[in-house]
């Protein structure tokens, strides 16, 4: 936030362009205490939290079912660890758990069956987790595909200790039948010799307790392509089974095929590689990518919060003296790529050079969030962005017309901001225990005329006029 001082809650709203209904999201990011998810209307009044149920995220399911997680792991000895990944009714009972990945032996603490969930999920049912048309999450049945960590050493990567990323399949009755290790499929991401080299010095270590781990990939989704025109036009990396994920601190998206485990399809490490990459520019620490569903507007395309910030791994320069998080950028964009062209089809955010024709009009959307954040697609064609770092959630028409914000009232301290992980917009017909609730327009407000009480008013400011010689 640019100001110490600033409003909360919904502060723009236009009912008649928006896609009303309930959004929820985390009240604080996952390693602080007393955490809940929290779910608003559309003016921001609360209609249910669920308290210590934290959201790495949160994903609300028909009926009013939520799911997230109960516990943490003690931080002396884990980095985004989630002991487990529940899902819990309107009244807060669980009704579903699944911790049985890893059973952790922590110093000076109980040995305790961990899932070490980490940012993402999807529940089968629905392919990335909110909603699409004729798309329902299983809510008493199904498989889920879970991202997680693994402590593990591989010299292909580095002679460090690694926190791996795994992806499992795990059934309902909480069944392994399906892992993914990231770090076996180092050598099809294609690294320069400079990354290779800066990455086995440092593969992003973290200070976890007193060692380090190479939080190397730092995976933060993972999701299902589901039914895809480019596979039906004869493409086989986009198999409706293959899933897409991203990775923060390589700068890669890529998509894995079910069957073998292989990477297929990638943007990334390397923008400058082919003339289409230079013309995308660098994504550099991407959030959320994922391919947008069958039946919402942009339907195969893929979908990313491109964060800006430090990412990467290279030669080293003044913004990153060993090479790693060595491509730096201060803004972010939010990108729907054609994934067979890799032309951008459309994109929020700039560099901050207002008054840049974007989709037909002069709006400029400012947003900037180096780290966490999401976008979701909505059926009416708008976006609804997770501006993380701020709090600040915005729903953008394709015109770039903002026609809701809402910034988060849960204030870290730890952190400074109200920072939160991912929102997501769902219909109001997931939640039966509650009528429609009334929609009531709120107005942008004039920012020049918009004075705290006791402030003086511009009117009875003193003007002077500059009188040239």
């Amino acid at each position: 936030m640019p100001s110490s001082v600033y409003p909360t809650g919904t502060t723009i709203y236009d009912p008649e362009k928006c896609w009303n209904g309930y959004t929820v999201f985390q009240s604080r990011m996952p390693r602080l205490p007393k955490g809940m998810a929290v779910l608003i209307d559309m003016n921001g009044n609360t209609v249910n939290q669920w308290k210590g149920l934290h959201g790495f995220p949160n994903k609300m399911l028909p009926g009013g079912h939520i799911m997230g997680s109960t516990g943490i792991r003690n931080t002396k000895y884990g980095f985004q660890d989630m002991v487990d990944l529940v899902q819990v009714d309107w009244d807060g009972n669980i009704v579903w758990r699944f911790n049985r990945y890893e059973r952790i032996r922590d110093p000076r603490q109980k040995p305790t069956w961990m899932t070490r969930q980490h940012h993402d999920y999807q529940r089968e049912g629905n392919t990335v987790g909110y909603y699409v048309p004729g798309m329902n999450p299983s809510v008493d049945k199904g498989n889920t595909i879970i991202l997680c960590h693994k402590n593990l050493k591989n010299s292909q990567v580095s002679e460090k200790l690694l926190l791996d990323d795994t992806v499992v399949e795990v059934t309902w009755d909480g069944n392994i039948i399906w892992e993914w290790v990231c770090s076996e499929h180092f050598d099809e991401v294609g690294f320069s010799e400079t990354a290779r080299n800066t990455m086995a010095r440092n593969p992003s270590l973290r200070a976890v307790g007193r060692r380090e781990v190479g939080d190397w990939m730092h995976m933060n989704s993972v999701s299902v392509l589901g039914p895809n025109k480019w596979y039906e036009q004869g493409d086989e990396r986009f198999h409706p089974e293959n899933l897409i994920w991203s990775g923060r601190q390589t700068n890669i998206i890529g998509i894995i095929n079910k069957k073998t485990g292989n990477i297929v399809w990638q943007l990334g490490p390397d923008y400058t590689a082919t003339p289409a990459l230079v013309k995308l520019g660098w994504i550099i620490g991407p959030h959320h990518a994922h391919m947008i569903p069958r039946g919402l507007p942009g339907e195969g395309n893929v979908l990313v919060y491109d964060n800006g910030g430090a990412a990467g791994y290279g030669s080293p320069n003044p913004g990153s003296r060993n090479g790693v998080s060595n491509a730096l950028r201060d803004y972010s964009r939010v990108l729907e790529i054609d994934p067979t062209t890799l032309e951008v089809v459309w994109k929020c955010g700039s560099g901050g050079m207002p008054g840049t024709p974007r989709g037909g009009s002069m709006q400029n959307v400012r947003i900037y969030s180096s780290f966490i954040s999401s976008a979701q697609r909505l059926p009416n064609g708008n976006t609804l962005i997770t501006e993380g770092s701020s709090g600040r959630f915005i729903e953008v028409t394709p015109a770039l017309e903002i026609v809701w914000e809402y910034i988060s009232p849960y204030f870290n301290r730890m952190m400074g901001t109200p920072a939160v992980y991912r929102a997501y917009r769902l219909p109001y017909q997931w939640v039966p225990q509650v009528g429609k609730p009334v929609e009531k327009a709120i107005p942008r407000l004039d920012n020049s005329k918009f004075r705290v009480p006791g402030s003086p008013k511009k009117s009875t400011l003193r003007t002077s006029t500059v009188k040239q010689p």
